[in-house]
Formats: structure tokens, sequence, C-alpha cells
């Protein structure tokens, strides 16, 4: 499943978050600090060091806003969402055709995540670069996502993907990883429908009996699949 998750950020808090990320004292860093065996040969970017201050408070400010946001936890059921990164394209650089590894060590801790769901959260309006298309293979076809500054595309980290290379201005924008509390994706994207017709069905005052057993089904199923 891919989900488009629109206005995590406003279009003017993406440009605070672009601005803070492009200062001249920003700590910019060759992508492949961070990139598996697969990925190296064919990541050309750069990207915030990881460690740095500035990544530090730009990616709490993220979490703080995944946090507040509805969707994104009824999709993700996020039971650990890694540190976020950020990352940029000038002309000419790409990220050619690659799979998230499936386990990430946490920085600065023992701790290791498993990359159940990956996203990237665009912070550049599209109108401002041309190229830099994030290419998703899903199970049926190749999408193109090229999303307004604020917004934020979720899918399966077992995806193929890739970015596309930029060949004017430049894709400034946030990434990170999810493992979320139902590992199963076919399970996952189950409570996600049944989550959201619940939350139809009380927008429109339905039989109030029937969401409540509606709703024990979902919490019953949840608690049936959940790794926590």
């Amino acid at each position: 499943m891919l989900l488009h998750i629109p206005m995590v950020f406003s279009a003017p808090q993406a440009q605070a978050l672009r601005t803070r990320l492009l200062a001249p004292d920003a700590p910019w860093v060759d992508g492949r600090a961070t990139a598996g065996h697969q990925g190296a040969p064919v990541k050309h970017n750069r990207q915030i060091a990881e460690h740095s201050p500035l990544a530090r408070e730009l990616g709490d400010t993220v979490l703080a806003a995944l946090e507040r946001n509805p969707l994104f936890i009824s999709a993700a059921l996020p039971n650990h969402v890694y540190p976020p990164m950020f990352n940029r394209y000038a002309p000419g650089m790409d990220f050619g055709d690659h799979v998230d590894g499936a386990v990430r060590m946490v920085p600065g801790t023992t701790a290791k995540l498993r990359t159940d769901l990956s996203a990237t959260l665009f912070l550049t309006p599209p109108e401002d670069y041309e190229g830099g298309e994030l290419q998703i293979l899903d199970s049926s076809q190749l999408r193109s996502i090229k999303l307004a500054a604020g917004d934020l595309i979720l899918y399966p980290s077992t995806y193929v993907h890739r970015v596309e290379a930029v060949t004017r201005g430049e894709r400034v924008s946030c990434f990170f990883w999810v493992q979320s509390l139902v590992r199963d994706a076919a399970c996952r994207s189950l409570l996600f429908d049944m989550d959201r017709a619940i939350q139809r069905l009380g927008a429109t005052n339905a039989d109030a009996a029937a969401r409540v057993q509606l709703t024990g089904c979902y919490h019953n199923l949840l608690r049936r699949w959940s790794e926590t």
C-alpha cells in the first residue's frame, strides 16, 4: 500500500525547515555515509550528518508532527520510528534502484529497528525543481511520486524504488523508516481500512452500538497481531 499523507507540514512550515537545512553552516555530508552495500554504488546525493545537533532538532520537529497526524498513526501503527534524516539532490544527483535494508541500528544506541515502512517527506515545492521523482515499483506498476512541500508518501520497505536525477533546481526532503506494531502488511492494511471505516461511521452518527462492536473487533485484531 502506498499512501499519500497531505499537509504533515504547511507550506510555510516546510519552507522554515528548508531554510534551516540550506543555511551555510548546515553539516551536509556525502549520502553514502549511511548507505549499505547495495545502495552505496547507486547513491549520489548529500545528507545532513545524522549525529549533528541540527539533524536531532529538526528530526524531533518531524516526529512531533507525525505524532499529531491521525492518518499516519492509523496507517503505520508505529512502534518505533527511525530518527528522521534529511537529504538534498542538486542537478545530476540521483539514487538508483534499491531496496531499503531490513534492519537498521538506531544511531547512538544498541537498539535495532526493523524497517516495515519507508517514508519520504517532501520539503521543496515541485515547481522549484525538475526531475527528482521518487519512483516506486509496487506489485502492479511503477509509480512516480512528486508531492507538494509538506506532504509525505508512506510505502512498504520491501518495494524497489529510486530517485530520478534532478535536472534543475534542488530537491530537499526528509526520510525515515517505521517499525510497525503489526509486522504483516496485509494485516496492517486491513486494520487501516477498518479504522477509516469506523471514523466515517462516527462522522455520520451511524448506529452507536454497531460502532462499538466494530471498534471492539478492531482492537481485538490489533491485540492479536501486535508485537509489543
